[in-house]
């Protein structure tokens, strides 16, 4: 069983920046991958971000070239640092865990409100 707790979310004025992190359970050195995904009202649910246990990033173009992704395994947080930000950011944003096992686990998101 892996817990995923986001936080960081906030109200920002067009062009900012935040800073989420999402702290695990467990030890991340034994998730496969960990992504971040965002859910805007009336939307589906969307991938942003994704990090290999490798550490290679890959973004969608949502938010490429805006948002940046890590993970620190020795604290066992992943964070995506978003600059530039434009309203159509405002969502909530997930934190997404798939094992090495192939289970999958959700946090339970963190609102991140982008004003004009």
């Amino acid at each position: 069983q892996v817990q995923l707790v986001e936080s960081g979310g906030r109200l920002v004025q067009a062009g900012g920046s935040v800073r989420l992190s999402c702290a695990a359970s467990v030890s991340i050195d034994r998730i496969k991958d960990l992504d971040w995904y965002r859910q805007a009202p009336g939307k589906q649910r969307e991938l942003v971000a994704i990090i290999t246990t490798g550490g290679i990033p890959h973004y969608t173009d949502s938010m490429k070239g805006r948002c940046t992704i890590s993970r620190d395994n020795a604290k066992n947080i992943l964070v995506l640092q978003m600059n530039s930000l434009k309203p159509e950011d405002t969502a909530v944003y997930y934190c997404h865990a798939t094992t090495l096992g192939g289970m999958s686990y959700w946090g339970q998101g963190t609102q991140v409100t982008v004003s004009s």
